[in-house]
């Protein structure tokens, strides 16, 4: 019995912890145009600093796949981490870090860069700041030159909302991934 109420504290804990972590962020409309919605620092974030970890429905590459191919266009919110375990937020409105948009994307505003990254820590990804975040700043993390490819390649133009009806055998596999962890 003592062991059960030492696990639900435990739970409560890290579920309170992850709460906590995301009162220090919000959800406002993006700096960049035609991007929707972008995340924003309520709280300052030291270079290294974990931000957020990327969280959806845990599933495999295999089930990206079946997954994707219900969608109109590429799927946007897979992360990849392996074959046996990606993270999809499609659905998960709540994982404030689907909401992190990229300055090196298609739009480019002058004066505006990347200051976190995506990274891979115990198998499980995060946003990490690559430089100080200050209150009321959005974040911004790289998704990778394989995903500006994949978008373009699928004819995806955020400046003027176009969708290819490319079909998923007419993607490279990579190409539907558009938060990798990067290679080093």
């Amino acid at each position: 019995m003592h062991d059960i109420l030492i696990l639900k504290k435990l739970n409560f804990m890290l579920v309170f912890r992850h709460f906590c972590k995301s009162m220090d962020l919000e959800i406002k409309k993006s700096s960049i145009a035609n991007a929707g919605k972008g995340l924003f620092a309520k709280a300052i974030f030291k270079r290294g600093d974990r931000v957020i970890e990327y969280t959806g429905d845990i599933i495999t590459w295999a089930e990206c796949k079946k997954r994707n191919e219900k969608l109109d266009g590429v799927g946007a919110y897979y992360f990849y981490v392996s074959a046996r375990k990606c993270v999809d937020a499609q659905n998960c409105l709540d994982s404030l870090a689907r909401y992190a948009n990229d300055a090196s994307g298609i739009v480019r505003i002058p004066g505006i860069k990347n200051n976190a990254r995506f990274e891979v820590i115990k198998g499980k990804p995060y946003i990490i700041a690559s430089r100080t975040i200050k209150p009321g700043d959005e974040i911004f993390v790289g998704y990778g030159k394989d995903y500006w490819d994949a978008m373009r390649e699928n004819g995806f133009d955020p400046t003027h909302k176009k969708k290819s009806k490319k079909t998923l055998d007419e993607a490279r596999e990579h190409h539907l991934v558009p938060k990798r962890e990067a290679k080093h």
